[in-house]
């Protein structure tokens, strides 16, 4: 049964990560056509907690007490998980190139092995250390920096606390969720981060424009609504209520490293609908992405079956076992364990 959810885990990360990737490829013609990144990514939270509020309304019915009880994991997802994150990512993209600040900020889940190292003062096994060198090798393969331009320490400072709102926002996401379903928590968060957004926008402190000309998309114009309908269903609404699901299954650690798949599938999608390069190099990179997603999922794995066999072997304290794993995994969860080359990002 354990392997069995985890399984389900990492499908429903893998379809988060194919729909995060679409926000890249979409949002790209909104930015050509004048829309600043600001204003498209506060446009897409609201968009994307607009389209999940039914559902979030429908499943909180009779229930209101748990989003209270959520409130401060609600507070935490909309104004770090969403808003600060991607404001500190687009303050660091005016400064450094684009795919050094995607690399950086993609090193969250080594960030949640080293404090989960240092929280429980116990080195991490042999597979997760390997898992983590070949994934982020794979990432830099995909991302492919090619090291121009001056490096500004500031947009260093700003893509590493930006990295540092990604991690927060998978440790926010694998809480016990306490009667909270996570299409709530998605539809929540993404309002209030939307709400923080704008606001910030509106203050003057970063630039704030919107165009309702047409797009250029596969080809042809297209209304400006077609992408921002796409980005707001899709990559956001699908991709955030999923991830969150995945992130409770799988707790932050599993979940990071399989949120790096979003780079590959986000440089296939800019691929097949920008026309942008695709070589030898990202596709090695995909592959060592997934090796390395292999090993960090192989000591989930083993620990799964440590404790299935200490069941098997002592049925008078079979009970026992079951709450004594429950509560291990709730303590994993709680504790760290989770584009194309454009602005856009998660």
């Amino acid at each position: 049964m354990k392997r069995s959810r985890t399984s389900l885990g990492l499908l429903i990360a893998v379809i988060s990560a194919a729909t995060f990737g679409l926000s890249g490829a979409f949002v790209k013609p909104l930015l050509e056509s004048g829309w600043s990144p600001a204003a498209a990514v506060t446009v897409r939270a609201l968009t994307g907690g607009i389209v999940l509020a039914p559902v979030a309304i429908l499943l909180l019915r009779g229930r209101w007490s748990a989003l209270w009880r959520g409130r401060w994991r609600v507070l935490g997802m909309g104004l770090v998980g969403v808003a600060a994150t991607q404001l500190l990512y687009f303050a660091a993209i005016q400064r450094i190139p684009v795919s050094t600040a995607i690399l950086i900020e993609y090193i969250a889940p080594l960030l949640l092995v080293a404090l989960a190292w240092a929280r429980t003062r116990r080195a991490p096994k042999l597979v997760v250390i390997i898992g983590s060198v070949v994934a982020v090798s794979g990432l830099v393969m995909v991302v492919s920096p090619d090291g121009s331009g001056d490096i500004d320490p500031l947009g260093l400072v700003l893509a590493i606390a930006a990295m540092v709102g990604c991690a927060a926002f998978y440790l926010i996401a694998a809480r016990p969720s306490d009667g909270l379903p996570p299409v709530a928590l998605a539809s929540s968060g993404l309002l209030i981060g939307g709400v923080a957004l704008g606001a910030v926008g509106a203050t003057g402190l970063v630039p704030f424009q919107v165009s309702f000309s047409p797009v250029q998309l596969f080809g042809q114009q297209t209304p400006w609504w077609i992408p921002i309908l796409v980005i707001g269903v899709f990559a956001t609404a699908i991709a955030y209520a999923a991830s969150i699901t995945a992130t409770e299954i799988l707790g932050s650690r599993l979940a990071s490293f399989t949120g790096l798949l979003e780079v590959v599938a986000a440089t296939f999608y800019a691929w097949l609908l920008l026309g942008e390069s695709l070589g030898l190099l990202q596709f090695i990179g995909g592959a060592l992405i997934l090796v390395g997603i292999g090993f960090v999922r192989s000591e989930r794995t083993e620990a799964e079956q440590v404790v299935v066999a200490e069941a098997s072997a002592d049925p008078l304290g079979q009970v026992a076992q079951a709450a004594a794993a429950s509560s291990a995994a709730s303590a994993r969860s709680a504790l760290p364990s989770e584009s194309p080359r454009s602005i856009e990002r998660r």
